[in-house]
């Protein structure tokens, strides 16, 4: 299976650095957080302290919590830029491809792209990421500008499908509100697969989203026929009354933020 090409992280070199240089307080920030990402990939995020973060990336400990209130807050900080990167990453081919199930392969290949480099230490994020009153759950609120990020990516995959046609991916309309975030559901189950893989270049993940896009797509044309109306309303009341809501904000699914 050929992965799509890898993504870089790295801004794009022939643009204008007098332009493009972001202010000192921005460079040590993202300083801050690269030297949090490399560590925890030598290190290990449990054995990695502020305070060594500090040490390495030659700022004061007073420093790094100014940028970052802790570990977490670092971690945040990788999946907004990681969210970031992808949305950029990705204009490209929402702006070529006209199949809906050729732009989900691909929007998520793109998104393994770019995560490729911080696998070893991914199953460490998920261990706190998996605790449900942890602020790093996809789902909590300090998530959600990574989150809406990603569920925006998909809102645009599903809304200039078939542009070539002039119509968007067609979807029963009493579905396509929460599809997008159905769609990041089915995303955070490729994103579980990967953290446990450990095939060569994480081809099974790959594989397993070659394999489920085209039943994903097939299904969203489907919903649309009269005949399976019965049932795509009963999917539609299952999914309001038992799925884990999804907050598009910093209040989050439990109420608002100064209730925690």
């Amino acid at each position: 299976m050929a992965a799509a090409h890898p993504v870089r992280l790295t801004p794009v070199k022939d643009q204008d650095p007098r332009k493009t240089k972001a202010p000192k307080s921005e460079q040590t920030r993202t300083l801050i957080l690269e030297t949090a990402l490399r560590l925890f990939e030598e290190r290990g995020y449990d054995r990695t302290t502020m305070r060594a973060i500090a040490k390495e990336a030659g700022v004061s400990v007073g420093n790094a919590y100014y940028y970052f209130d802790s570990k977490e807050h670092l971690v945040q900080g990788f999946y907004d830029r990681i969210a970031a990167e992808h949305q950029a990453a990705v204009q490209s081919v929402l702006g070529e491809e006209p199949d809906f199930g050729k732009r989900l392969q691909r929007v998520l290949n793109a998104w393994l792209d770019l995560s490729a480099p911080y696998h070893r230490f991914a199953s460490q994020f998920f261990k706190n990421a998996a605790d449900p009153d942890s602020p790093l759950s996809p789902f909590s609120p300090e998530s959600h500008k990574a989150r809406d990020s990603a569920i925006a990516v998909l809102q645009q995959t599903l809304a200039g499908a078939g542009n070539a046609a002039g119509a968007g991916a067609k979807a029963d309309p009493e579905l396509a509100e929460m599809l997008p975030q159905l769609l990041w559901l089915y995303q955070m189950g490729i994103v579980l697969f990967w953290v446990y893989d450990r095939s060569p270049g994480y081809e099974r993940t790959y594989r397993l989203v070659a394999r489920t896009v085209p039943l994903i797509a097939r299904t969203v044309a489907l919903s649309r026929y009269r005949m399976l109306r019965p049932l795509v309303r009963g999917v539609k009341e299952l999914l309001e009354e038992f799925l884990v809501p999804v907050s598009s904000g910093p209040s989050g699914p439990s109420g608002a933020a100064g209730d925690r």
